[in-house]
């Protein structure tokens, strides 16, 4: 079993495609070359064009023993690969495990920014709508809980034998990425200036410049806190969706972000999800968002 992450940017997506580089084919190339001979390799589960993971799981079956020790076998294995992919780990496994079978829970991540930012773009979405309610949007995630049909959500022509799912979180939360924490972006011009005749000793640090009594003295709740509570009408400006199931259809994780930000946006009431889980049709559901802030983020076994 292999433990590996992957920036999807350059990708058509994990599974091999005739014309298109996937994920799971530059591995089986590195692997075939690291080993000598033809490796199959079955992954947890496939992510759309441009789509990352972060938790990804893979197995391959290998007549005899690894060619070299684990970790010079990783080493090994990275220096071909290209950049974008990285493997974290191998680890032998039991004859009957399957890496998409024998996977009990997945969890995708879909991240959004609220102002430009150019550090942000290539793995979050700038989703600038005004007064985004997220307090209505986690109201609305609750009726994605429990078991249905999320046929609404699945794209048009996919081969699923059902669309059952089980959904057992599904929330949206704020965060700080490490480069506002670390460094002066989108801070105020005037912050940047200290009086001359200041003391030196008096001067915070920039650990401390950016640190949470800062934000607080702005009058912005805890990054680390949960939803506020004003209308859901959030000034933070960094969030992200987090959902888990025991399976997806396919780009049902973007239909439902896309559906969740319409119930933000104040276009429909929090229960319209529910609606929608019941007799809707993708066509009455939102439209889907970007697939290069979205992750799977884990998988479980």
């Amino acid at each position: 079993m292999l433990s590996l992450s992957y920036d999807g940017s350059a990708f058509c997506g994990w599974q091999i495609q005739p014309s298109s580089p996937s994920v799971q084919q530059c591995l089986e190339e590195a692997l075939g070359k690291l080993c000598r001979t033809p490796v199959a390799v079955t992954g947890a589960g496939r992510t759309d064009t441009g789509v990352h993971a972060a938790g990804y799981v893979a197995h391959f079956d290998l007549a005899g023993s690894l060619p070299f020790e684990a970790s010079d076998f990783c080493y090994k294995l990275n220096a071909i690969l290209p950049r974008s992919i990285v493997v974290h780990g191998v680890f032998p496994v039991s004859d009957d495990f399957h890496a998409r079978f024998s996977a009990t829970q997945r969890s995708y991540t879909y991240f959004i920014h609220r102002k430009k930012d150019p550090f942000a773009a290539a793995f979050s979405w700038q989703c600038g709508f005004p007064g985004l309610d997220f307090d209505a949007m986690n109201e609305a995630c609750q009726y994605l809980l429990g078991t249905h049909d999320f046929s609404c959500f699945e794209k048009v022509g996919g081969a699923n034998k059902t669309s059952l799912c089980t959904v057992t979180e599904a929330f949206w939360k704020p965060y700080e990425p490490t480069h506002v924490q670390l460094m002066d972006f989108g801070f105020p011009p005037e912050e940047c200036f200290v009086s001359e005749t200041a003391s030196a000793s008096l001067r915070p640090l920039p650990s401390q410049a950016m640190g949470p009594s800062l934000l607080s003295g702005r009058g912005w709740p805890e990054v680390s806190g949960t939803t506020p509570s004003s209308g859901g009408q959030s000034p933070l400006e960094y969030w992200y969706f987090r959902v888990s199931a025991d399976r997806f259809l396919r780009n049902m994780v973007r239909a439902i972000v896309g559906t969740l930000i319409e119930v933000g946006r104040g276009k429909h009431d929090p229960a319209w999800v529910k609606e929608l889980i019941e007799t809707g049709t993708r066509g009455d559901a939102g439209e889907s968002v970007p697939g290069h802030a979205l992750f799977l983020s884990k998988v479980r076994y």
